[in-house]
Order: structure tokens, then C-alpha cells, then sequence
């Protein structure tokens, strides 16, 4: 008798429990890790290096937070900001900067003056398994199509590491 109680109530929290109208008082969110980020970081400098650009990489995570910033030895100093600015623009708007840039001209003066963004071409999201997990930003290469290609390139180079971890 006493082990169908407990059942009953247990059938009958859980039912309260699935019916009720607040929030949960504890959230949880699948966002990209200092190492993965670390390593997003270096790919995208080392992929611009191959090509004779020496570059800025800032990797945000899904609420803009830095999670790892790099700047490569022969890199201005001014290529650290924008690249982080790109990359908040990609987790606020949840696209590549560039497509961004292109569709939405109409607004771009007044973005460029929010703190912490810039509408330029560079910044590209890191999704895995249809989570939004943060985003990449490069700067420093002439022209953002080639820091937005470098930043493609680290992320290609650890596509499966990055789906693997979302996995677990």
C-alpha cells in the first residue's frame, strides 16, 4: 500500500509540475567553451597567416561574453575591438555579419553607434545541432570577405569536434 501512495504522489507532482506557468528557477544553456573557442581562435589567425594576413580573432559566446581573443604578432592593436564588435553583431542578430550588412543597409549607421557593434563584414555564428553557441569574429585581412573566409576555414577545420561536443 505504501508504494502505491508514493507513486500516486509522485504522479500527482510531476502533473503539478508539468502544468505550472512559471519559469523554471534553474535554466541551462549549451554555449562554446574556453578551450573550443581558444582553439576557434588560433585556427582563424593560422588560416589568415597562410594567406599573408596578420589578423585579430574574437570568439563571443551565445550572450556576446569573450571567450577567447588572440591577436597575431604583426596585428594592430584596433583589430582586437573590431573583430569582437563583429562577432557581438553576429550573436545579436544570429547571421553573419556580412548577409546582415546586406540586408539590413537601413539601420547600419545607427548599430555602429551601440556599444560593442559594428556592421561590417567578419563575424560569423557558431551553431552545432541547431543551438546557437556563439559567434567568431575576424579583423585585420584587406576586406572583411577575407576575414569572414579565414573565420570559415577554422570552423570547417573543427566542424566535427564542435558537433561532437554538443552531443554530449
Amino acid at each position: 500500500m505504501e508504494d502505491s501512495a508514493m507513486k500516486l504522489h509522485a504522479f500527482f507532482m510531476m502533473l503539478l509540475l508539468s502544468q505550472s506557468g512559471q519559469a523554471a528557477d534553474i535554466i541551462s544553456n549549451r554555449s562554446i567553451g574556453m578551450e573550443l573557442a581558444r582553439d576557434l581562435a588560433n585556427q582563424a589567425i593560422m588560416a589568415c597567416r597562410a594567406d599573408g594576413y596578420h589578423v585579430s580573432a574574437v570568439v563571443v559566446d551565445r550572450f556576446g561574453l569573450i571567450r577567447a581573443a588572440l591577436r597575431d604578432d604583426l596585428a594592430s592593436r584596433f583589430t582586437l575591438e573590431i573583430a569582437e564588435r563583429k562577432a557581438n553583431l553576429s550573436v545579436m542578430a544570429w547571421v553573419d555579419s556580412g548577409p546582415f550588412r546586406e540586408s539590413r543597409r537601413d539601420i547600419q549607421q545607427e548599430l555602429n553607434h551601440i556599444e560593442g557593434l559594428i556592421v561590417m563584414e567578419g563575424g560569423v555564428k557558431i551553431t552545432a545541432s541547431g543551438y546557437n553557441l556563439g559567434a567568431i569574429g575576424v579583423s585585420g585581412a584587406p576586406g572583411g570577405e577575407k576575414d569572414a573566409a579565414c573565420a570559415h576555414k577554422a570552423l570547417e577545420k573543427l566542424r566535427e569536434r564542435i558537433e561532437f561536443s554538443i552531443e554530449e
